[in-house]
């Protein structure tokens, strides 16, 4: 990126020698056994790249000239456990002393251009292995096990220069697999890295070309981009390239709708800077974890029926801790229903009456087309219908009853429903923010002291369904869940008012109801 400083090569050899230094016995003893039996094996891609840039790799990926039933028989009695899920691809794994290796055999692919289908053809050149690697930051290796340093395509150069290239042509990189260019754009947030030229214009020429990809597998690559420390610059290469056109219109059509306060900035903007707020909110209890380097064909084919990566669940309502995927996405989506919701007023100003609806509603059906898991989707589109909620409270007017039913709507994720609203506020007019931070520390204190009085995250009401059963004299069924609900608004509006006097509550109710009198 424009004015970012990145180390020298040299400096970048030094930091990989004292990333590597940990793990250097256990390279080289691999590597004298893969040796002493004629193969050849080398530190490959990502594990590499990480190393140079002082990053820590979870994983130590490798490769070899030994086909997969002799790296298997080479693995066996060396590590401490063994797996083969991989091997239809050439890939065998291993542990060994709390470290994790997966050995995979040279390969050069060959890709049917229509379905994107890999056909997996072992090759005899760690060379020949590299070329067909996605960027030349992730093709370059160590020979094991005198760690010699294989870089043909200048990948220490380029990161040196702050650079994302593809070994060989862009076109014809991003041809063999449309997904690699989400994985530019993930790169540019990941790494810091500024788009080649050649890499850039080929995003634009080619980014039609996504549609053929899975939407699993653009899911898996956009949460992956989500959950990086900074993915602004991501999302803005997908946005201006028209990636995102095919894979989230809905972030390319906030762009040119200007927002509610006529400031000169676009939805769009104030999207993103929503997002980095949220993201300055979160907890940094944990580090972000390694967003992962180059899918080899059994690990994207594999994503397209795993667990979604960074997906969650809902929360109990307690700190949102870095990064956290529901947050995130609700911080970008919050205000897609925008676009649909404007209105040009007669005085002049614009409106975006029940955007939040609207924008619920999308969000819903977006994350369902990418194959989000419904935990997520769910916490996502309650977290946009919910973002303005915050607005009515003014400066403290909301009565007790307001206040629980606000708790009581927002559930689970309180704790994300205080960030987002505390993010969203992106007001230039200093007096203004200050006010807004004022009225919202108010909500937060006034939500703690009645959590305190009555629990009021576990809010039900006094009597319990057996007890309104016995109290009305009725069978479970349809008209005990209204009577629950209706004491329950009671608890709502009123806090504790005694079991009795909730007892009485729900006779007084029931005299009102057509169904009152003796049960069926």
């Amino acid at each position: 990126m424009p004015g970012t400083t990145h180390p020298t090569t040299d400096e970048l050899l030094a930091a990989a020698a004292r990333r590597l230094a940990p793990v250097t016995g256990l390279l080289t003893e691999l590597g004298e056994r893969f040796g002493g039996a004629g193969h050849e094996l080398a530190l490959v891609g990502g594990p590499v790249r990480d190393a140079l840039l002082g990053r820590d790799s979870v994983d130590l990926d490798l490769t070899t000239d030994a086909r997969p039933e002799e790296t298997e028989r080479l693995l066996r009695g060396w590590g401490d456990a063994l797996w083969d899920v991989g091997r239809a691809f050439g890939t065998i794994g291993a542990r060994k002393d709390g470290w994790q290796v997966e050995i995979t055999t040279y390969r050069k692919d060959a890709y049917d251009r229509t379905s994107r289908k890999p056909e997996v053809t072992y090759g005899d050149r760690l060379e020949d292995d590299l070329v067909r690697r996605d960027f030349t930051v992730n093709a370059m290796a160590l020979r094991l096990p005198d760690l010699t340093f294989v870089d043909p395509h200048d990948g220490l150069g380029d990161l040196a220069r702050g650079l994302l290239r593809t070994p060989g042509t862009p076109a014809e990189s991003f041809g063999d697999d449309p997904l690699r260019m989400m994985r530019a754009a993930r790169f540019v947030s990941q790494l810091g890295l500024t788009l080649d030229p050649a890499v850039e214009a080929a995003l634009r020429e080619r980014a039609g070309s996504l549609e053929m990809i899975s939407a699993e597998r653009i899911r898996d690559e956009l949460v992956k981009l989500m959950l990086t420390p900074d993915p602004r610059p991501g999302l803005e290469v997908l946005t201006d390239t028209g990636l995102a056109d095919v894979m989230l219109p809905e972030l390319s059509g906030m762009r040119l709708t200007v927002d509610e306060h006529n400031r000169h900035k676009d939805v769009y903007e104030h999207s993103l800077t929503v997002l980095a707020q949220a993201i300055d909110l979160e907890l940094p209890s944990r580090p972000s974890p390694a967003a992962g380097d180059e899918s080899s064909p059994s690990e994207s084919s594999a994503s397209e029926t795993s667990e979604q990566p960074g997906s969650a669940a809902p929360a109990d309502g307690g700190p949102v801790i870095r990064p956290d995927l529901v947050l995130r996405l609700a911080a970008l989506l919050h205000d897609i229903g925008k676009p649909a919701t404007r209105r040009f007023e007669p005085d002049g100003g614009v409106s975006f009456h029940h955007h939040e609806l609207v924008g619920a509603r999308m969000a819903t059906k977006r994350l369902k087309a990418l194959r989000f898991d419904k935990d997520t989707t769910k916490a996502v589109s309650r977290l946009i219908e919910l973002h303005l909620r915050f607005h009515g409270y003014g400066d403290g007017e909301w009565t007790d009853s307001a206040v629980r039913r606000y708790v009581t709507d927002a559930g689970p994720l309180l704790s994300r429903l205080h960030l987002l609203t505390r993010a969203d506020c992106t007001t230039r007019n200093v007096r203004k923010a200050a006010r807004l931070r004022r009225s919202y520390d108010s909500l937060e204190q006034r939500i703690e002291r009645l959590q305190e009085q009555e629990e009021l995250a576990a809010v039900r009401p006094e009597l319990d369904g057996n007890e309104i059963a016995e109290v009305l004299g009725i069978r479970p069924g349809p008209v005990l869940g209204r009577a629950y609900k209706h004491l329950l608004a009671v608890r709502l509006d009123e806090g504790m008012i005694g079991r009795e006097e909730a007892a009485m509550r729900l006779k007084e109710w029931w005299a009102t109801q057509p169904e009152s009198g003796p049960s069926d």
